[in-house]
């Protein structure tokens, strides 16, 4: 077979688990969305046999075969090449996946579903004992995980290298306890201010008025309706099908303008994300994020750095003052961009500020480490919570809907893997940041003239198109020139939070 016929083989194989995965894709954004409780079941059974079919097509030994036999081609291409980084992600994934039964894919993924639709309704009624055989059970299954894959030092090191390649357990915890000693005293600084006034932000808003002005700030930034479009969930996510059909969650609170306002700028850095992936990806393993990392960068970036931005609402503050008339006319920008900005410890991570943020994250990823290792039984999980955040924010959830029940990921998915990406995407966004800045330093200028597509096309040309044609670090060694280091990320904090603050120690 010539190379040609061998690179066709391997693409059309490719496509049809992209396909799989895509159908399987659907059918979650279906039951995060509109499907009926009734249906699941079905669901996580339907969602199950996609899973397992897609591993065995992916696990078949003639997948290996043309591996294998394109290596000498691979290595005859440059590196960053569409075909060469095609060969090596896939192998990569290939390698990945021989260690993991096709039958366990899909009892996670059956379980998964089944889990959702026990947490979506046992946290209105404050009911964790509801869900807690199920986390005992997710966490079984993400120890049997990671017990796949030989060698590691930490259970969670496969889960976390699924996401975030090349971190590993003591990797993320010795960037955390770097990121901490910044974080706390800028943090106590803050605290001991004058917090700004933020009532006005939690007067009554219409919902449809608050998703549709979001939605305003979404398209401008550049988000494609004619390729995605918006929906309401109970936890805000963005999903793609193809960069031609990547779709945002948000959901919608009348009494906090904050929560749909900012949840669907974050999804929609996610969404820019994918729909920036490069067509001729498309079906192909590369068609989609970095990593979880990576991911959250853009996230956080279009949802902070741009949309917390005193730029950004010196253009939009004018019209969402004409669009809620009786709740913002007499507040003036300034105070509307300190109160969108007020740092303040809080028991919510998706409302939490930029500056208290990262330690929500922080008491996540213990947390997952210490039920990996059999340290902490879930029955323990609530008070273990409590501890923590009495100990780090000083605050004490008067029940679990705001504690232990208030994330889905732990409900839908692994114990493990998932929650250290919000903080490396905010260091990320932090670097990525400060390098479009130097390419172009009027970015902010075009900002506050509602002008996104320079920074977009820069995001685009030096991150989307790629898809997952570079790790991690080999996609931050390429944008910034050096490693990962969250020295951007602080300089950005001081910076905004010292003008904000009065504080010129932070300020330089």
């Amino acid at each position: 077979m010539t190379v040609e016929k061998q690179m066709a083989e391997l693409k059309l194989r490719l496509r049809e688990i992209s396909d799989l995965e895509g159908a399987g894709a659907v059918l979650a954004w279906d039951q995060s969305t509109y499907m009926p409780p009734g249906g699941v079941k079905a669901r996580g059974r339907q969602m199950a046999t996609l899973t397992r079919l897609a591993h065995e097509k992916l696990i078949d030994p003639a997948v290996g075969k043309l591996l294998d036999d394109l290596r000498p081609y691979e290595e005859s291409l440059p590196y960053d090449s569409n075909d060469a980084s095609l060969i090596r992600v896939t192998r990569r994934d290939f390698e990945r996946a021989i260690h993991v039964p096709p039958s366990l894919q899909a009892e996670i993924w059956q379980h998964g579903a089944e889990s959702h639709q026990v947490w979506l309704a046992a946290r209105p009624d404050n009911d964790f004992s509801a869900v807690a055989p199920y986390l005992e059970k997710t966490i079984a299954y993400s120890v049997q995980l990671a017990d796949c894959f030989p060698g590691y030092n930490h259970p969670a090191d496969p889960l976390i290298d699924m996401s975030d390649e090349g971190m590993t357990a003591a990797a993320i915890s010795d960037l955390f306890q770097e990121l901490r000693q910044e974080l706390v005293p800028l943090v106590q600084a803050i605290s001991a201010q004058a917090p700004p006034e933020d009532a006005f932000l939690y007067e009554s808003y219409l919902p449809q008025e608050q998703l549709d002005f979001g939605l305003r700030i979404a398209k401008d930034y550049g988000y494609d309706m004619k390729r995605g479009r918006q929906d309401l969930a109970g936890h805000p996510f963005m999903i793609a099908f193809s960069p031609d059909d990547v779709r945002i969650t948000t959901r919608v609170d009348s009494n906090n303008l904050n929560d749909a306002l900012f949840s669907t700028l974050h999804e929609t850095g996610h969404g820019l994300y994918e729909q920036g992936v490069a067509h001729e990806l498309e079906g192909t393993p590369l068609a989609g994020g970095t990593s979880s990392g990576v991911h959250e960068s853009q996230s956080r970036l279009w949802e902070n750095l741009i949309g917390r931005s005193y730029e950004l609402w010196s253009h939009y503050y004018p019209d969402l003052q004409a669009q809620f008339p009786a709740q913002l006319r007499a507040v003036p920008l300034e105070a509307f961009y300190r109160a969108i900005n007020k740092v303040e410890p809080s028991l919510i991570r998706t409302e939490a500020d930029e500056v208290t943020y990262n330690l929500h994250v922080m008491i996540r990823f213990d947390l997952e480490l210490a039920l990996l290792e059999g340290r902490l039984k879930v029955k323990d999980l609530p008070e273990a919570w409590h501890a923590r955040y009495e100990h780090d924010l000083g605050l004490h959830a008067p029940s679990d809907v705001d504690g232990v029940l208030q994330d889905i990921h732990w409900f839908w998915g692994l114990v493990g893997g998932a929650f250290q990406g919000y903080t490396l995407g905010n260091i990320m966004a932090g670097a990525f940041f400060d390098a479009a800045l130097k390419d172009n330093p009027q970015i902010p200028e075009q900002v506050a003239q509602a002008d996104f597509a320079p920074l977009l096309a820069w995001m685009h040309d030096n991150i989307y198109q790629y898809g997952r044609k570079f790790t991690p670090d080999e996609l931050v060694q390429r944008v910034t020139g050096g490693p990962l280091s969250i020295e951007p990320y602080m300089r950005y904090l001081r910076q905004k939070y010292g003008r904000l603050y009065g504080l010129e120690l932070f300020s330089s």
